[in-house]
């Protein structure tokens, strides 16, 4: 549950800033007019991830001999697609608003505004299509879907203070600590999909460090948050904990890297532009 709230909380949020920029866009331009075609394709693109997620997930009930197969590849391709997310959000989210300004600008109709809202949208669906799967094979199915119906509400509410009540959120850190905290939850993912390698014959076998079954159950109660959560393992295998120890610390240190970098400082000397400017001022 609470991986799902953060999850569609931070997916929810991107959406809700793409629609807001191009709603703020057509104001300006005086062309309100194309609002509704916007909305159509923001729709649209809600309803194409629903139904592309209750197509992968009742193909692969159908389909139990190789449900195993489709739970390994859905975890090793959340992980893969939730990481570059996550570095790319942090590298674009100064620039966001100025990309989405640039392409709203140049839309001449309301098609191709649409188009623009249901791909922009669509893609945040796909994505969280893919890691919804992953944490349902992880959890259950209706605490997963409270805590993603909360995240959403959540990122909706949020959307609407930072464009309709003039609330001003800082982007950068709020994408930081989402950001933060989707490398953990990747990092649970990889675990479970090295435990689901291993069972397929795919990856090595290799011996349990620990059993904590009996004091700390990843089944129920605490450790089934912490397992959801944190990818936490009530009898993990060398692999898996390398593997997510690994992952931690090698994403960590890159995205705190990335977050750390300082911002370009404007040169202390002027440009040519500059220089040729003043001159012709200076000659009028």
């Amino acid at each position: 549950m609470i991986a799902a709230f953060i999850l569609f909380l931070r997916e929810g949020l991107e959406a809700s800033l793409i629609v807001g920029i191009l709603m703020a866009v057509l104001r300006q331009l005086g062309q309100t007019k194309h609002m509704l075609a916007v909305w159509m394709g923001v729709f649209l693109a809600v309803l194409a991830s629903i139904a592309l997620g209750v197509i992968l997930y009742l193909t692969a009930g159908a389909m139990q001999q190789f449900l195993l197969v489709f739970k390994a590849i859905t975890f090793v391709v959340a992980v893969i697609i939730l990481t570059w997310m996550t570095f790319w959000m942090q590298q674009h989210s100064r620039t966001m608003k100025k990309e989405m300004l640039e392409k709203a600008s140049t839309a001449t109709s309301g098609f191709a505004l649409g188009l623009l809202a249901f791909s922009t949208v669509g893609r945040e669906g796909v994505e969280t299509v893919i890691f919804s799967l992953a944490f349902i094979f992880q959890s259950d199915g209706f605490s997963f879907i409270i805590g993603g119906l909360a995240g959403t509400l959540a990122a909706v509410i949020l959307g609407v203070l930072v464009y309709g009540g003039g609330y001003r959120l800082n982007y950068r850190i709020f994408f930081r600590v989402m950001g933060l905290l989707l490398i953990v939850l990747s990092a649970g993912l990889l675990s479970n999909a090295i435990e689901s390698l291993q069972g397929l014959g795919w990856l090595p076998f290799t011996p349990a460090l620990w059993s904590t079954s009996d004091i700390l159950s990843e089944l129920d109660g605490p450790g089934y948050i912490l397992h959801t959560f944190l990818g936490y393992s009530d009898n993990p295998t060398i692999l898996q904990v390398g593997g997510y120890v690994i992952y931690l610390l090698v994403a960590g240190v890159l995205f705190w890297r990335q977050t750390r970098r300082p911002e370009p400082r404007p040169s202390a000397h002027p440009s040519s532009e500059t220089i040729q400017q003043s001159e012709a001022t200076q000659k009028a």
